[in-house]
């Protein structure tokens, strides 16, 4: 995990204490078991993104802001340089790379996703929105509800984020373009 991104649960801390909302509030508010907002919060758990999101949008602020610690600062284009997009490890073997992190007021979070096949699979997630997967390298394994699909580079996936749905290297190292539209 890179440095900003390894203080993302201190910047929800610190920006909830400034607002005034107590821990047990923003766990209510934002429809996550108190426990588990606490883990989110001291670090002890991984944030999903899409968690990520819905603790922005009560704390009235965008991603980045958690993400990197800056405001979002490009509104008519933001590009993102080979290599240099926010990258965050959420699970072993399951990183992500933030590609428009710095585009104010984005519609959709588009994410270079960094799988390995040697390391524990991630548990599934489910959140708002659809989601689009487009496999650049290797073989990626995506489960939809209960259906598996097995991708090779070049193909890609559309699908009900709403859905259990989860992603891994089925064989190897593999690389996808993830875009998540809440």
């Amino acid at each position: 995990m890179n440095e900003k991104a390894a203080h993302v649960p201190e910047r929800i801390k610190e920006l909830r204490e400034i607002l005034e909302i107590s821990a047990l509030d923003m766990a209510k508010d934002t429809d996550i078991p108190f426990e588990t907002y606490k883990k989110y919060e001291d670090g002890t758990l991984d944030i999903p993104i899409s968690v990520l999101y819905t603790i922005a949008g009560r704390l009235g602020t965008d991603v980045t802001v958690l993400l990197t610690g800056e405001e979002a600062r490009m509104d008519s284009a933001a590009v993102c340089r080979r290599g240099k997009g926010v990258q965050i490890e959420r699970y072993p073997g399951y990183e992500f790379s933030s590609l428009a992190y710095n585009f104010k007021h984005r519609t959709m979070e588009p994410l270079l996703v960094s799988l390995d096949s040697s390391k524990p699979q991630a548990a599934q997630v489910s959140h708002t929105g659809q989601e689009f997967n487009f496999v650049v390298e290797g073989h990626v394994k995506v489960t939809v509800g209960k259906s598996e699909y097995v991708l090779s580079a070049g193909d890609s996936i559309y699908f009900d984020a709403r859905l259990p749905h989860g992603q891994c290297a089925a064989d190897g190292k593999a690389q996808f373009i993830t875009i998540i539209q809440e």
